[in-house]
């Protein structure tokens, strides 16, 4: 049994050099240094890691809530010049009463569906034209409007002037109240 037993070289301060001691078992703690509060040095009892996790986890929450909360909504827009100039460079014919703006991309999944739902607006309101623009392919035009992401949706009125935005997908309801303001 002795044998089968290992020896840990061991640096006791003072004295200057290491001293072999025998160890019963992987087990054994060599380390008999005490911190604060009597604990061992180096041993953390688990709670600091479990307030950063919770303190992580409250953060990420909060921050998903608050992109949740914008995500969608159909927010008022600063009027500026007209824009019918941008869709004639686009090629797109402006509605009537009113034109729905939308700027997509071709890997984007809200975006579909907010195709789709613009398209039911356009044709529950008449005089409302639905626009789709790809992203991708209008840079410049997208740099201007300041479009961070895809999908965006632009509501202008008769004359081309931005009256509401929305980043993400929008809701029917959000979108024909958003017209509301821009049909006169």
């Amino acid at each position: 049994m002795a044998a089968s037993r290992l020896l840990v070289l061991i640096h006791v301060p003072g004295r200057g050099r290491s001293h072999a001691q025998p160890r019963a078992s992987p087990r054994t703690t060599i380390s008999t240094r005490r911190g604060k509060a009597g604990r061992r040095a180096g041993v953390d009892d688990g709670v600091t890691g479990l307030w950063i996790l919770l303190g992580v986890l409250v953060l990420s929450a909060a921050a998903g809530f608050a992109h949740r909360a914008r995500d969608g909504r159909v927010r008022a827009s600063v009027p500026e010049d007209s824009l019918l100039p941008v869709l004639e460079q686009l090629g797109a014919q402006p509605g009537e009463r009113a034109t729905l703006l939308q700027f997509s991309s071709a890997f984007c999944a809200p975006c579909r569906a907010t195709r789709r739902v613009l398209a039911d607006v356009a044709e529950l309101v008449p005089g409302v034209a639905h626009v789709e623009v790809d992203a991708e392919q209008h840079l410049d035009v997208v740099r201007r409007l300041g479009i961070l992401k895809t999908p965006t949706t632009l509501v202008l009125d008769r004359d081309g002037v931005e009256v509401k935005r929305a980043s993400g997908q929008p809701r029917k309801a959000d979108v024909l109240a958003a017209l509301g303001q821009a049909v006169p």
